[in-house]
C-alpha cells in the first residue's frame, strides 16, 4: 500500500512514521508514506498557499490550484486510482470501518486542510472528505497521522499477529476492547482477575465479552444503542432482477 500525505507542514510528520510497527512495515516495504510539501506545487515566487475568502470573513482558505496540481503529480507515479481523501471538521466521521475499507486500497492520498479551511473546489478531485472526531484542530496533519497509522496497521504482515487486530476496539462489532493484564498476577493489593490464570479458554473469552460489553456500558453507551433500520426502498428500487 502506499500513502501519499500533502500539507504545508511536513515537518510536522516526517518523524512519526518512523518509529513503531509502521516504522518497521516502511523499511519492510510493506507500506509506503510519502509526505509532500503543498508549497512545492505553487508557481509563484512567494509560494503562497492561501488568500483571504471571498465573501469577508476572519482568517485565510488555501488555494485550489496547489492542491490539484498535487494530486494530479502524485496521480501521475501511480498506476492505480487512489481514493484522495480531504481531511476536514465538515467531512463524514472517520471508524474502523472506514479503515479497513480504505485498506483494501492501494494507494490513498490525505490532503491536510489549514486555516480555516480548503477552498470547497478542492473536493472536485477527491473522493472522500474525512473527520476524525467533532472537534477541531489547527490542521489536519494530526488527522492525517491518525488515519495513516490506523489504516496501515490493517495491511497484511504490519502487525505480527492478526489476531492483535481482530481484538481490537471496534474492528468485528460496536464494542469495545476488554481490559487486558500482564504480570506481575498481583501490585498493590491490585489483583489479576482470577479466570485469567486459569488456561481455561472458553471461560477467558467470556469475561473478556462480558468485560468488554460492561467497559462499552461505562465508557461508550452510544455505541450500544441500536442502530437505525435501513429506510425502504423507493418504488422502482430492490426489484428482482
Amino acid at each position: 500500500m502506499r500513502i501519499d500525505i500533502v500539507t504545508i507542514f511536513p515537518q510536522m510528520l516526517t518523524g512519526f512514521f518512523d518509529a513503531g510497527v509502521i516504522g518497521a512495515a516502511r523499511q519492510a516495504g510493506l507500506v509506503q508514506i510519502h509526505i509532500h510539501d503543498l508549497r512545492d506545487f505553487t508557481t509563484d515566487r512567494h509560494r503562497q498557499v492561501d488568500d483571504r475568502p471571498y465573501g469577508g470573513g476572519p482568517g485565510m482558505v488555501l488555494k485550489p490550484e496547489p492542491f490539484f496540481r498535487a494530486v494530479e503529480s502524485i496521480k501521475n507515479q501511480l498506476s492505480v486510482a487512489p481514493r484522495v481523501i480531504l481531511l476536514s471538521a465538515q467531512g463524514k466521521l472517520f471508524t474502523q470501518q472506514i479503515a479497513k475499507e480504505l485498506a483494501q486500497e492501494r494507494a490513498i492520498i490525505l490532503l491536510c486542510g489549514r486555516y480555516e479551511g480548503v477552498d470547497e473546489r478542492v473536493l472536485h478531485i477527491c473522493t472522500d472528505e474525512l473527520s476524525i472526531g467533532d472537534y477541531v484542530l489547527s490542521g489536519g496533519e494530526a488527522a492525517a497521522a491518525v488515519i495513516a497509522e490506523c489504516v496501515a496497521r490493517l495491511v497484511p504482515g504490519v502487525v505480527g499477529k492478526q489476531e492483535s487486530i481482530e481484538h481490537d476496539s471496534f474492528y468485528n462489532e460496536r464494542l469495545l476492547g476488554p481490559p487486558q493484564y500482564t504480570r506481575p498476577p498481583e501490585f498493590r493489593g491490585l489483583r489479576v482477575p482470577e479466570v485469567l490464570l486459569t488456561g481455561d479458554h472458553q471461560k477467558i473469552e467470556e469475561f473478556r465479552r462480558r468485560a468488554a460489553l460492561e467497559k462499552t456500558l461505562k465508557n461508550r453507551p452510544d455505541l450500544l444503542t441500536p442502530l437505525p433500520p435501513a429506510p425502504l426502498p423507493s418504488e422502482g428500487e430492490g426489484g428482482k432482477g
